[in-house]
């Protein structure tokens, strides 16, 4: 009568180890989750006070230092490259494509709302940024450019926009090895982007950090807020079928 007991025993043993490794994994993404969020608020406040109140300019003029040695006809091409896919052209269109992509699988419709709300709003955001902060861009701009300088546009749009790939990435690909690598490559993607507008003289590295700051602290803001009203929605669905 009591050996049948050992394999339900073992069987809830190793479903609790499950549930413990589970549950470590969540509270690690998201300790980290608030460790992100509390320094990408702290780098954009800090880049605000170096620029406008210390009035600093010895990492701009090191950023563009360093990108002056690495100039020649190629990497200029290549920066030109990298930079559309930064361009206000290139995320209207990615944006809308993607949606549209995703509406086509009825289980990651919800994703096309995602991803036009943070790009929406980021935008609003970056502009309204701006406005306020009233920055002129470099004069030794490689290209005419119009718009204020602070925070950077590629650098805030763009890394929400890119940031929020990785995000689906990370939360759907179950191939470890598949979903680091995917992700490493579309992180160093962001950072090719912001460089590019350092290396184009078209931005301060001050703008692109606090772009980047500041892209990153409403991404995380946006997908917090956009789950929970897709688990609230989900939930209203599950009642209207039971009933």
């Amino acid at each position: 009568m009591n050996q049948p007991r050992q394999p339900m025993e073992e069987k809830v043993g190793e479903s609790g180890k499950k549930a413990g490794a589970v549950l470590t994994v969540i509270s690690l993404q998201v300790l980290i989750a608030w460790v992100v969020f509390v320094g990408s608020a702290f780098l954009f406040f800090w880049m605000a006070t170096v620029v406008f109140i210390e009035q600093e300019k010895a990492l701009d003029q090191a950023a563009f230092a360093f990108a002056g040695d690495l100039t020649d006809p190629e990497t200029t091409d290549a920066m030109y490259f990298i930079t559309f896919f930064g361009s206000k052209n290139f995320l209207i269109f990615g944006s809308l494509g993607l949606a549209a992509l995703f509406l086509i699988f009825k289980k990651w419709r919800f994703y096309s709302l995602k991803i036009i709300a943070i790009s929406a709003t980021t935008t609003l955001f970056n502009q309204s940024m701006k406005f306020f902060f009233d920055r002129p861009r470099p004069e030794s701009a490689f290209m005419h450019v119009n718009g204020n300088s602070f925070p950077s546009g590629h650098a805030m749009i763009g890394g929400a926009f890119w940031g929020l790939i990785v995000y689906l990435v990370w939360t759907n690909v179950r191939n470890v090895w598949l979903r680091w690598t995917l992700s490493i490559l579309l992180a160093v993607w962001i950072l090719l982007i912001g460089f590019s507008r350092v290396y184009l003289n078209v931005h301060y590295a001050s703008d692109v950090l606090a772009g980047w700051a500041a892209g990153v602290f409403w991404l995380i803001i946006a997908i917090f807020l956009l789950n929970k009203l897709q688990q609230r929605l989900g939930r209203k669905v599950e009642k209207q079928v039971e009933g």
